[in-house]
C-alpha cells in the first residue's frame, strides 16, 4: 500500500511519477477532455439538445457532429444520468426522446451488468465463430483513411463518436472474423469513457452475439456520415469495404437465465435509502462516481475522501495514461474542495479497519471489495430507473416493450 499526494497541478507529471508501471508508453492527456467537476459542469452547461437526433451519427467532419462528447464524465459519475436527463428538458421533442433513448441504452447496460457480473462477457444470445488467419493489424488497416482517422481520434483523445465504435467493431469482428472480446477489450483501454457494461453490450450488438444478427460496416456508411474521406484513401479505387459483408449470422444459443428474471433485485440494485450503522471516518469514491453528487460525498461533506488506484487491477487491464490522467484531474478538482487521500494498492487493505462511508455501485468488483472492507454508511445508487426482476434479455424487453421501435432495440453503442 502507497500513500500518494492528492494531484494537483500538471496531472500528467504526477500520473508518470506516481502510477508509473500500470500504463504503457508515454504519459499523456486527452486531447479534448479534461477530467473535473468544473470541466464537467462547463460541458453540461453548454450542450444544446436541438438538433440531436439527425446529427448524433455523423462522423467528419467534428463540426458537423450531434453527438453531446458527455460520456467521459457520465462514465465516471461527474455527470449523472438523472442530471443530463433533466438538463435536456424542454428542448425539441424528437431531440430530447433521442439522446434520452441514450441515456436509457446507457442504464439498460448497467443493469445488466448488475445482473449478470462477469458473465457479461460471455456470448449472451448466439455465438459467433473465430475465423482463424485474420489478424488485428488487418482488421484495423491504417492505410484506410476511414480507420486511421476514427482511429487516431481515439489515440488523441482517448473518445469516438459511437458510430465510429460501430464500425471499428464490425471491422474486427464481423468483416475479419476475430474474436469480439479481444477488441472489446482493445478498445476499452483506450476510451475515457470505456465502461465494461456498456462496451461489451455494444460489441456484443454489433458482432450479433446479443441478438443474433449482425451489423455490418461499408463504404456506403463512410461516404454518409463522414463525407470526404474516401477522396484522399490509398484504397478509393479498390476499397476493401466498399461491398456489405458477406453473410455469417451468429448461431443461436440458450441465454442465461438470469436474462429473463432477477435472482435477487435488492442484490443488484443497491439499498433503497442510505444504511447507516456508524459514523464514518472516510468516503471511499471509486472511477464509477467521481462526481460532487456521489450519494456518500453529498452526505459527508466534513469527512476526508479516499480514492485507491487498484494496483493489481491495473497492471493486468494496462489502460491508456490519458484514462488515468483524466481521473487524477478529477482528483485534483475535488481535492479544492475538500481533503482527498490517494493511494496506490489493494482497496481491500488501504480501507479495512476503517469506517467507511459510499455509494452502492452496481459492479461486481466493488460487490466483492464492499463484502471484506464492511462500509458503515452506504448510499443508494443514483438510479435513473432501478433494477426490478423482470427480462433484461433485450433493450425492448427491459424497457417494456411498448414504444420501443425495432431500430431502436438494434443501435449498437460502441
Amino acid at each position: 500500500m502507497t500513500a500518494l499526494p492528492p494531484p494537483r497541478g500538471d496531472a500528467t507529471s504526477w500520473v508518470d511519477t506516481h502510477l508509473r508501471g500500470l500504463f504503457d508508453g508515454p504519459a499523456r492527456a486527452s486531447g479534448r477532455f479534461r477530467g473535473g467537476q468544473s470541466a464537467a459542469d462547463a460541458a453540461l452547461s453548454t450542450f444544446d439538445v436541438a438538433g440531436y437526433a439527425a446529427r448524433r451519427s455523423r462522423v467528419w467532419p467534428p463540426g458537423a457532429r450531434g453527438a453531446s462528447g458527455l460520456s467521459p464524465w457520465i462514465r465516471h459519475g461527474l455527470i449523472t444520468l438523472p442530471r443530463a436527463w433533466a438538463h435536456v428538458a424542454g428542448g425539441p421533442a424528437r431531440d430530447v426522446g433521442r439522446f434520452r433513448d441514450e441515456l436509457l441504452w446507457q442504464e439498460y447496460a448497467r443493469h445488466l451488468y448488475a445482473r449478470l457480473g462477469p458473465a457479461v462477457g460471455r456470448d449472451l444470445r448466439a455465438r459467433r465463430a473465430v475465423h482463424p488467419g485474420s489478424s488485428p493489424a488487418q482488421a484495423w488497416d491504417r492505410s484506410m483513411a476511414c480507420v486511421d482517422m476514427v482511429l487516431g481520434e481515439l489515440e488523441a483523445d482517448g473518445w469516438m463518436v459511437n458510430q465510429a465504435r460501430m464500425w471499428m467493431a464490425s471491422q474486427w469482428a464481423v468483416r475479419h472474423g476475430l474474436d469480439w472480446r479481444q477488441g472489446e477489450r482493445e478498445m476499452r483501454r483506450q476510451l475515457l469513457d470505456g465502461s465494461r457494461a456498456a462496451n461489451v453490450l455494444g460489441w456484443q450488438w454489433v458482432a450479433g452475439t446479443a441478438t443474433g444478427r449482425t451489423y455490418g460496416f461499408s463504404r456506403q456508411q463512410v461516404e454518409r456520415r463522414a463525407p470526404g474521406t474516401c477522396a484522399g484513401c490509398a484504397h478509393r479505387d479498390a476499397c476493401p469495404i466498399s461491398a456489405w459483408p458477406a453473410g455469417d449470422d451468429p448461431v443461436r444459443i440458450d441465454p442465461d437465465p438470469r436474462l429473463r428474471a432477477a435472482v435477487d433485485p435488492g442484490a443488484v440494485g443497491g439499498p433503497v435509502r442510505p444504511e447507516r450503522l456508524g459514523d464514518p471516518d472516510v468516503v471511499w469514491i471509486t472511477a464509477e462516481s467521481l462526481g460532487d453528487d456521489d450519494p456518500a460525498l453529498a452526505a459527508n461533506p466534513d469527512v476526508p475522501t479516499a480514492f485507491v488506484f487498484d494496483e493489481g487491477y491495473l497492471r493486468r487491464f494496462r489502460p491508456s495514461a490519458a484514462r488515468l490522467v483524466f481521473i487524477a484531474e478529477c482528483l485534483a478538482d475535488l481535492a479544492t474542495r475538500r481533503e482527498v487521500e490517494v493511494h496506490r494498492g489493494d482497496p481491500i487493505t488501504v480501507l479495512t479497519g476503517r469506517r467507511v462511508a459510499a455509494t452502492f455501485t452496481p459492479v461486481p468488483g466493488w460487490r466483492r471489495r464492499a463484502r471484506a472492507i464492511a462500509p458503515v454508511d452506504v448510499h443508494p445508487w443514483p438510479w435513473l430507473r432501478r433494477p426490478g426482476s423482470g427480462s433484461v434479455a433485450s433493450f425492448s424487453a427491459w424497457r417494456g416493450g411498448a414504444g420501443t421501435s425495432r431500430r431502436g432495440t438494434r443501435r449498437s453503442r460502441g
